[in-house]
């Protein structure tokens, strides 16, 4: 029999949000409903029962989808069924992802998948923020072992007021979007785009996100005890020999500790890392390593962590010799490639990125057909990770999660850079050359200077930097590191990576790898964030500080221009007819869309003198043609009468055949009037109820002295 448990959370402005088990999945280890108004998730979580033989890491897969079905909609493409992940939905996973990961036994190592799906979209609810929230439910009424639970919040700012879990609508008007993951005592990861916001405000702003968190965690404990599942399942996942791990430290510390303190370069580091571990490895036959050379590495590594770990909080030595505030050298330089409209190189230390701007048109914008969002995009960030920049033999795939997650985080920090109503269309593609540390931070310098480059009139320049914390004893020992290298990302506590301009922070990214992270060691990462975020602006700035004057000569130009919405029909014609005919005319290209009850008409080309005779055109149809003005007229066709010629771009008028000439005239062709001839002509009247126009071209000639 059926007996479901429900749980629910109120938020302060009446919504709720309610848990429920026992109904949906029952044969996975773990699921939960998650429902906030007609917004409905069911997030579950399976994993195997023993751990792959030789896997000595966290085998965790999230995966967050939504059903086109949950807003009422069909999947586009000819199969019309859901395909691969979104971008969107890639980085949701990546959200949930982040907070959990770390919250697994460190001696766990069984493949673990957890799945929330999106099952009905509500008209305004944001399910994103929420996934997180089922995620941790699911693990909680399961007996896998974790240490959680956790919750994500998202907390905008709308007029000055922090909103939880805000609507689409609202969130639209904040200057602050910001997600939250976190423990009953821990901060897990950050998220979020800013426009220029304080490190304060930031702050402020987790610190609310974690009061609410703390109420969902609540009631996921509630939830766990009706289920019964406080006691998660036994394991044995590691065998250790600590007489091994006691004899590797011993004989390895001392040669590890000289090497990390030494400040030479990432390879020859590495090198001379591998050759201590592989000198103790003489000491053991070949029998004896095939049945210990995995624990050996695996102490091994965590000698490397401690002497790297030590050199710091005892000596303030990093690993390439800089004191934990110093920045490593810069040098960038901008219109390295000739061919994009736009482009820069930025080197920091042992991380570069070389990144290009390319100007379109309307017709180049994005076209996003997401479950829950349909538009268009204008500026467009792309990051690209090859092998070869980390020194790796392995061939080059596809797009990975990692490189849209760093994209998105790079994008985030620019977009609210790009003037409102900038009429081009910004591709930005940053292709990492060197990575040793914070390239997506790379990325957002290189971007910078790529933009100035390409005269895009950026409100102001930005910067970013990758933050790293070691510390010990629940937070109480601490070092926060500026600009992190790799192995300080990868041995270390924290990467914590902020961007802004000199005015305040516009995105910023973190995640926690461990518990006790206090607000003092915030305050103080972001303190160091923005001494070392002016720094790096300021050595960028030497390089270019305005956005280059005029854009470059192979670059697009577009001039933008509105007319009344009644004319829209006018210039485009009769199936197209009369703006198709004006491009092929001009050689410009031509768009128009209705905004605000208005005609946005948007004229692109290769020279001014294209725009300019499609701009005329264009002007013609819209003006209001004025009795009494002189117009250049073609003529379109001859008749015994008269002729029709067009003034102005589809407006014809009758030329009556006693208006050629102030002499009598038989036929039409006596003036030498033929199809395609351009005449002066005069608009003489307008037909009240017909419309029609009257030309006269007698009336600009002189009249002979007898008439």
């Amino acid at each position: 029999m059926m007996n479901p448990i429900t749980k629910s959370i109120a938020l302060a402005d009446g919504r709720t949000i309610t848990l429920e088990t026992g109904k949906l999945a029952k044969q996975a280890d773990g699921a939960v409903t998650l429902r906030m108004g007609d917004t409905m998730l069911l997030a579950t979580v399976c994993a195997a029962k023993d751990a792959t033989p030789g896997c000595d890491f966290m085998p965790l897969q999230v995966e967050y989808r939504e059903k086109y079905a949950s807003a009422g909609r069909f999947p586009g493409g000819f199969l019309k069924r859901e395909g691969r992940p979104s971008d969107s939905e890639i980085l949701v996973s990546r959200l949930i992802d982040r907070a959990l990961r770390p919250l697994f036994p460190d001696d766990y190592h069984a493949d673990v998948f957890v799945n929330v799906t999106l099952y009905s979209a509500g008209n305004d609810d944001m399910p994103d923020a929420l996934a997180g929230l089922a995620a941790s439910a699911a693990l909680a009424v399961s007996d896998i072992p974790f240490n959680g639970p956790i919750s994500e919040v998202r907390v905008a700012r709308v007029g000055g007021k922090y909103i939880i879990n805000p609507t689409f609508a609202q969130l639209a008007q904040a200057d602050m979007d910001i997600v939250v993951g976190a423990t009953t005592d821990n901060i897990m990861m950050v998220e979020g785009e800013f426009s220029e916001v304080s490190e304060a405000e930031m702050l402020e702003a987790i610190k609310i996100a974690h009061e609410e968190i703390k109420r969902h965690c609540a009631v996921q404990m509630e939830l766990m005890e009706a289920v019964g599942t406080t006691v998660k399942r036994e394991y044995c996942h590691e065998e250790n020999d600590e007489a091994l791990r006691a004899d590797v430290k011993a004989k390895c510390f001392d040669k590890v500790y000289a090497i990390a303190k030494s400040g030479v370069s990432k390879h020859e580091r590495h090198d001379a890392f591998k050759a201590v571990v592989e000198e103790y490895k003489i000491n053991f036959t070949e029998e004896e390593l095939a049945e210990k050379g995995a624990l050996i590495g695996k102490y091994y590594h965590d000698v490397e962590k401690e002497a790297m770990r030590r050199c710091i909080l005892d000596e303030g030595k990093r690993l390439d010799g800089r004191s934990t505030t110093e920045i490593r050298p810069i040098w960038s330089e901008v219109d390295y490639v000739p061919g994009p409209h736009g482009s820069a190189v930025f080197t920091r230390g042992e991380t570069q990125s070389l990144t290009t701007v390319t100007l379109g048109t309307k017709l180049d914008e994005k076209l996003i057909d997401d479950v829950l969002f349909r538009g268009n995009d204008r500026f467009l960030l792309h990051y690209n990770f090859p092998p070869f920049s980390t020194g790796e033999a392995r061939p080059m795939r596809g797009t990975g999660r990692r490189e849209i997650g760093h994209g998105n985080l790079a994008h985030r920090a620019l977009k609210r850079m790009i003037p409102t109503g900038y009429p081009y269309v910004v591709r930005v593609v940053s292709d990492i050359l060197e990575s040793n540390g914070s390239s997506s931070m790379a990325t957002v310098c290189a971007g910078t200077l790529a933009l100035l480059d390409a005269g895009v009139t950026i409100k102001k320049p930005v910067s970013g930097i990758a933050m790293g914390l070691i510390s010990e004893n629940k937070g109480k020992n601490f070092s926060v590191l500026s600009d992190i290298l790799g192995d300080e990302d990868h041995l270390g506590d924290m990467d914590f990576k902020v961007c802004g301009t000199k005015d305040g922070i516009t995105a910023t990214q973190m995640d926690i790898k461990v518990d006790g992270l206090s607000y003092e060691i915030l305050e103080q990462a972001l303190a160091q964030a923005k001494a070392g975020r002016e720094h790096i602006l300021g050595e960028m700035m030497k390089t270019m500080s305005e956005p280059r004057a005029d854009l470059k000569a192979h670059a697009p130009r577009i001039v933008v221009i509105e007319i009344p919405k009644e004319f829209i029909g006018a210039v485009i014609g009769p199936g197209g007819k009369i703006i198709q005919g004006i491009q092929e005319e001009t050689g410009a290209t031509i768009t128009i869309e209705e905004i605000d009850a208005k005609g946005r008409v948007e004229v692109s080309g290769t020279n001014k003198d294209s725009i300019d005779a499609a701009l005329a055109k264009i002007k013609g149809i819209v003006s209001v043609p004025d009795i009494g003005e002189v117009y250049e007229a073609t003529v379109r066709s001859v008749m015994p009468y008269g002729a029709f010629c067009e003034f102005l771009p589809g407006k014809d008028g009758l030329l009556h055949i006693s208006e050629i000439d102030w002499k009598r005239l038989e036929k039409v062709e006596d003036a030498g009037i033929k199809e395609g001839d351009k005449i002066q002509v005069k608009l003489i009247d307008i037909d009240p109820k017909t419309g029609k126009f009257k030309l006269s071209r007698k009336a600009l000639l002189p009249r002979p002295e007898n008439n």
